[in-house]
């Protein structure tokens, strides 16, 4: 814990950090990268001598690190600049090579450890390293007054590094382009989430940039959109620190992840509003999330927090924006997904989880459903979808058709023995569970599946694997129970008309056991999922 000082873990945990960095440096002059360093595919980037020098900076001016005053590694975080400004262009943008090039905002992101590691070279008066960062920070500072972005994060992120520029070498052209971008207003809706709704890569991100600017610009009503983020956060954590990442529309959805890439944000704001729960998600992260940079270039982060405040883990709470419904009871965590998400339903109790329930029916290859609309009914929630599937007619007059152009002109023809499906998914919470109810009604006699995906670590045991599928089981009738150690969630009646589980036009299975149910419809049945002990 950190109460008013730096903790000497951190510290270790930091110095080892370093250790790691030089040892993947190469530092044989003749290299074409030397200087930095490859990621595990073999590539180099400029953000490699970024976190070295920001990392290696704070442990040279520390003087509890082992690396305080190290002449070895002064002359490497030199050696990782000069690798900086190879690869810097002319215009002072640089290349992510997995997807950006001449690219402004990815400079910026690189700047934000360069400026820290700036910042900490003045205070610590490590003149060779101030002067040897000192172009590359300019000229990067030139193309941030003037680039453009690809993503609403991005502005955010620029503007941040254009305060850390400023605080460095004031100009009012940075100011200016802060301006410019701010009066564009902060992309959150009215469940507190941003526009990319990237619960572990993007809002952190932002709700950082957003502190930074407000910090070094005098703005501190960019501190509202961050409070109105972590606290919906707050409702978005399971048991154990994970959060929901089912809402996310970047690389992170379905991806694992916590909320140690908010300690900064959230340590801030504990400390300047005196917020208790904001207090106690930092005591939880700290371990993974400190940074013993940050600690150095803001010194409002070491004051003492605040005393904790419990964390909401008894709720039903409705995000209409999001689509989604959150509930929790101690350890049971739950999610309702009704914004055109196929994973409808989640739901863990402690270490035992179903990742995922959705369906599929056959229907002309388009079956996943994929709710339309929802509403909010008594007691729980309604998801519906509509679907149609027509067969053509001759074009009418007749005319020839180039074979590129059938799709163009389909909606020219006549459609005749159209088929109609409607799906209906009503989820209930009850007294230790859930309920949920699906209908399938239109078409007869078509093959419906229902999937329960379970994490890699549920065990089942008793259900006949489903035929030619790997990690596949069928519960044809009667209950099953997923467990992991003294926790378990039980789930059914199942139902096993058929063994058709991968039905064509379904989403690809997921990771993990997937447990099917299947039927034919007219389908009309209810699933209980109730927590066991």
């Amino acid at each position: 814990m950190v109460e008013g000082g730096i903790d000497r873990e951190l510290v270790e945990r930091h110095d080892a950090a370093v250790d790691r960095l030089l040892k993947l440096q190469i530092t044989d002059r003749a290299h074409a990268e030397c200087g930095g360093y490859a990621d595990d595919y073999g590539l180099y980037s400029v953000g490699a001598g970024s976190g070295l020098v920001e990392t290696g900076m704070a442990a040279w001016g520390y003087r509890g690190s082992r690396h305080y005053h190290s002449a070895v590694l002064q002359e490497r975080m030199l050696l990782a600049i000069a690798y900086m400004r190879g690869k810097q262009h002319a215009d002072g943008t640089i290349d992510l090579l997995v997807t950006n090039f001449h690219s402004t905002p990815d400079v910026a992101f690189v700047i934000h450890g360069v400026a820290g590691a700036a910042k900490l070279a003045r205070e610590f008066k490590n003149e060779a390293v101030a002067a040897a960062l000192e172009p590359f920070v300019k000229l990067a500072g030139e193309t941030l007054a003037r680039g453009g972005v690809h993503t609403p994060n991005h502005r955010w992120v620029v503007c941040e590094a254009l305060a850390q520029i400023n605080e460095l070498y004031p100009d009012a052209k940075y100011t200016a382009r802060i301006g410019q971008w701010l009066a564009e207003g902060i992309d959150i809706d009215a469940d507190g989430q941003y526009n990319e709704r990237s619960t572990t890569v993007y809002n952190p991100v932002t709700d950082k940039a957003l502190v930074i600017v407000a910090m070094k610009t005098g703005r501190p009503e960019l501190l509202e959109p961050v409070r109105r983020n972590l606290r919906s956060m707050l409702y978005l954590m399971h048991p154990g620190g994970e959060v929901v990442t089912e809402i996310s529309r970047r690389q992170d959805q379905y991806n694992r992840g916590g909320m140690e890439r908010y300690w900064l944000p959230l340590r801030y704001l504990a400390i300047h509003d005196g917020d208790g729960q904001f207090a106690e998600v930092v005591r939880r992260i700290e371990g993974k999330g400190a940074s013993l940079s940050a600690y150095l270039q803001h010194a409002e982060l070491l004051k003492p927090l605040p005393a904790s405040k419990a964390l909401p883990e008894d709720f039903h709470k409705l995000m209409p924006v999001l689509g989604i419904a959150r509930v929790r009871r101690g350890k049971m965590s739950a999610s309702v997904m009704m914004n055109g998400n196929s994973r409808i339903f989640t739901m863990r109790q402690g270490g035992c989880v179903i990742e995922a329930v959705r369906f599929a029916s056959a229907f002309f290859g388009k079956g996943q459903f994929l709710p339309e609309r929802f509403e909010q009914i008594e007691g729980g929630y309604r998801m519906t979808q509509t679907m149609m599937g027509p067969y053509y007619q001759p074009l009418d007059p007749p005319r020839a058709v180039d074979a590129a152009a059938w799709g163009s002109v389909r909606g020219q023809r006549r459609q005749t023995e159209v088929q109609k499906m409607s799906y209906s998914v009503t989820v209930r919470e009850r007294a230790g569970g859930f309920t949920m109810e699906i209908v399938a009604e239109g078409t007869a006699k078509v093959p419906l599946a229902v999937e329960i995906t379970l994490r890699e670590t549920a065990q089942v045991e008793g259900l006949p694997a489903a035929p030619g599928v790997a990690q596949a089981m069928l519960l044809k009738s009667g209950f099953a129970t997923a467990r992991v150690g003294q926790d378990a969630i039980r789930f059914g009646p199942g139902f096993g008309e058929h063994a058709y589980t991968q039905v064509r036009g379904a989403e690809a299975k997921l990771a993990g056991t997937g447990i099917y149910l299947c039927g034919f419809t007219p389908m009309k049945k209810v699933i209980e999922f109730d927590v066991v002990g």
